[in-house]
């Protein structure tokens, strides 16, 4: 740069300068050269001596060469042979280290394969993850592996159909079979609840001592068979003991559930199963339409709802999650709603009490099944109330047919003993006591019929038969007696009472049939007590417990007494129309027979006969029906002398109805039933006295002078029906004595019978204007 920047000319300068330095130098290098000329001269001298040795050397070389070249081909194959031979060696190492990788992997697939085929589908899918994650990530370059990664979501899917169908299977077995899962259940509880209650029965040793004698005998003796059958029953099953897990195999849910939470679908398996759950639940719980025509109905829907619950049951405790308890609860109640309202509507239906019976059996075996499993039952027990009403309706229609039975084959009549073998017999189905009966010797006759025993007897058996029904309803000795109570109360004042009723109103029975019905009563009304005691014994309860009903049986036997009493009258009153009906008065004969009408002492013999009969009946109803009889012939003999179709009776009729009056009055006189005081009994015919003595003695004047009198001789005659019978009679004596106004006397009568009428008209419209 400072050449460049110096002056001008400078660069001219500068290359002067150069060209001399230039020549300096090569005048220094011909002087070297010059200086070492002879040494390079002597070099090639010798290089040229030494030409002719090196071509020498270069045959020799060449021909060594040549024969190492022969002598190395057999070396070179060896050793290119060794080369191979090590290269196939690294190869084979390789080969190897590569199939170790891969043999695991192949090995854990061969399993797999395995485990598809023997169906060890949860075994599968842990292989299938180990394949994933640990061995196929080793060798994934390899195609095979792909070719497997793309076959396991294949095997996946595959597996998952498999375990699905397999569950569907085991919902269609179970759905089958749900009826024997539940019998064996049932079975079960049955057998361990007979065995408890034996064993219980066992150590009571007061158990029952207080009961019938004969009723007694017959439980202890059937206890101890009991209990012996219990225990050959326990010891031959101690050993084998049928469980839900033992009649169904229920591998198919723990592997659907296993894969399917393997595969993180649980959720969705745990949905579908409670889903296919609740399909199934109501199934067996829609019931047949003739189920509650057998106990086998009852019977195959109860076992298949319990073996429904015990499936739920042993899966809600073996698996974890795939049911909750919350989840059987609500699955409970809905079916112990649809249960009871099923038995509501079925058991409607049941007119049979041991039908009935046998459904309360299976409903308790049913309740105390699941109670066992711990499922809430309380509402089953509630409803046992409801059919326990209707059980004792059933009882009731049935005891109602073997009353009607009863009595329609009693012969009314006491009950005739030979010998003292027949009143033993006779006293044990019937509490009966009479001391002066007992003095008497054989043969003789209690005084009750037939019937009495047997309804006796049927009244036993019904509480029996309710008893039957209180059993095994967890119920305690106090409540089971207030039922029994009820129900019998039910029995005696409802359906026996109904049936004496009915009975009292039938036509063919006669009066001698009703005293027979009113001593028969009498005698039940007194063994109500004894029925009391018996329901005492049974129960344990005394009778002097405060909240202890009593039996209505009093009122019962008192209002078929009342109506039999009212039958008596009104067969007895119907009886007297009968005669009555057949009585053939001439009401225009000129004078009397002089004895009374046949058809009246047929009637006083027949009242005498028949008040005979009702010597054995209490002292008030003979007599009252004794007076009702009189008070009845009197109002019809009244009223067939006032009947408005006679139009005409003469004076010979009077004394010839005066006659009969005179046999009736004789009848009451003789006391033909005992207690009355004094003429009581004639005052029944007071009226119709008074008023044929007033026509009788003709005496007018007096019935009206002192009409209205306390003290009048003629006090019942009444003047409308005097006048009646006055107009007949002045109607009679115009049409028979045409003649009769040329006779003074006749005349005068006449004369008389006019005024006296217009006198009683005057009375008579007196007192209805006072009216």
């Amino acid at each position: 740069r400072s050449v460049y920047d110096d002056q001008p000319n400078a660069h001219q300068k500068f290359m002067e300068k150069l060209d001399a330095c230039i020549r300096n130098h090569d005048r220094e290098i011909e002087k070297m050269c010059n200086f070492h000329h002879q040494g390079f001269v002597d070099a090639i001298t010798e290089l040229l001596k030494v030409r002719a040795d090196a071509e020498k050397l270069k045959v020799q070389v060449t021909d060594t060469n040549r024969r190492l070249q022969d002598a190395g081909k057999e070396v070179i194959a060896q050793t290119e042979e060794i080369i191979r031979c090590r290269v196939q060696q690294r190869n084979i190492t390789t080969v190897v280290e590569k199939l170790q990788l891969c043999l695991p992997v192949l090995e854990m697939y061969s399993k797999l394969k395995e485990q598809m085929s023997v169906k060890r589908y949860y075994s599968a899918l842990k292989t299938m993850e180990q394949l994933e994650n640990l061995y196929l990530p080793r060798v994934s370059q390899y195609r095979f592996c792909q070719i497997m990664m793309e076959n396991l979501p294949k095997l996946r899917e595959e597996i998952k159909e498999i375990s699905m169908s397999d569950l569907k299977d085991f919902l269609e077995s179970i759905r089958k079979h749900s009826d024997r899962i539940g019998e064996t259940a049932m079975k079960q509880a049955q057998q361990q609840k007979t065995f408890s209650t034996a064993l219980q029965k066992q150590n009571n040793v007061n158990y029952g001592r207080n009961m019938h004698l004969g009723r007694n005998r017959i439980l202890e003796s059937k206890n101890e068979i009991t209990l012996k059958r219990a225990f050959e029953d326990e010891d031959e099953h101690d050993e084998e003991v049928l469980t839900a897990q033992d009649l169904v195999d229920f591998s198919p849910v723990y592997r659907c559930l296993h894969i399917y939470s393997v595969l993180g679908d649980g959720e969705i398996f745990e949905n579908y199963y409670r889903k296919q759950r609740r399909k199934q639940a109501r199934l067996v719980l829609q019931p047949q339409s003739s189920m509650h025509e057998t106990v086998e109905g009852y019977r195959r829907y109860f076992s298949q709802i319990v073996g429904f619950f015990v499936v739920e049951d042993h899966i809600l405790h073996v698996t974890q999650g795939l049911v909750t308890r919350t989840y059987t609860d609500e699955l409970w109640n809905m079916a112990l709603s649809k249960i009871i309202a099923v038995l509501r509507t079925h058991s409607s239906y049941c007119s049979d009490p041991d039908l009935v019976l046998e459904l309360k059996n299976l409903i308790v075996v049913f309740a105390d099944t699941l109670q066992g499993y711990g499922f809430p039952v309380n509402r089953l027990f509630d409803l046992l109330f409801e059919i326990r009403d209707q059980y004792n309706e059933t009882l009731l229609k049935k005891w109602s047919g073997l009353f009607r039975d009863i009595f329609e084959a009693d012969n009314y009549s006491p009950i005739p003993v030979a010998n003292e073998e027949e009143y033993r017999i006779v006293i044990s189905k019937f509490p009966f006591q009479d001391p002066e009966l007992d003095k008497q010797s054989f043969p003789k006759k209690l005084p009750m019929s037939q019937s009495v025993p047997q309804i006796y007897m049927q009244v036993k058996e019904f509480i029996y038969a309710s008893l039957k029904f209180s059993e095994s309803l967890h119920r305690s000795s106090t409540e089971i007696d207030d039922m029994l109570r009820k129900s019998t109360n039910l029995l005696l004042t409802r359906t026996l009472s109904s049936c004496l009723q009915n009975l009292i109103k039938k036509p063919h029975i006669g009066l001698t049939e009703l005293v027979q019905i009113i001593i028969n009563t009498t005698h039940l009304e007194q063994a109500c007590k004894y029925l009391e005691d018996f329901i005492s014994n049974i129960t344990n309860i005394s009778q002097l417990t405060v909240h202890t009903a009593r039996l209505y049986g009093l009122s019962t036997f008192k209002d078929a007494r009342h109506a039999a009493e009212g039958e008596i009258y009104t067969k007895l009153n119907q009886k007297i129309d009968e005669f009555i009906q057949i009585a053939d008065y001439d009401w225009t004969m000129s004078e009397s027979d002089g004895r009374a009408s046949g058809y009246l002492m047929d009637l006083i013999n027949f009242l005498r006969s028949t008040f005979q009969v009702f010597t054995h009946l209490p002292g008030k109803v003979a007599q009252t029906a004794c007076m009702s009889a009189c008070q009845h012939l009197s109002m019809s003999l009244m009223q067939m002398l006032l009947d408005s179709e006679l139009k005409q009776i003469s004076m010979g009729a009077i004394q010839q109805f005066n006659l009969d009056v005179i046999q009736c009055e004789l009848f009451a006189s003789s006391e033909p039933v005992p207690g009355f005081q004094g003429d009581t009994l004639q005052l029944a015919f007071i009226d119709l006295r008074q008023l044929l003595d007033l026509f009788m003695v003709w005496d007018w004047s007096t019935y009206l002078a002192d009409y209205g009198q306390a003290t009048s001789k003629y006090l019942r005659v009444n003047p409308s029906t005097a006048l009646t019978l006055l107009e007949k009679m002045k109607d009679s004596s115009k049409k028979n004595n045409i003649f009769a106004q040329f006779r003074k006397n006749d005349r005068d009568k006449q004369k008389l019978i006019e005024t006296v009428v217009k006198q009683l008209r005057s009375l008579v419209n007196g007192m209805s204007q006072h009216t």
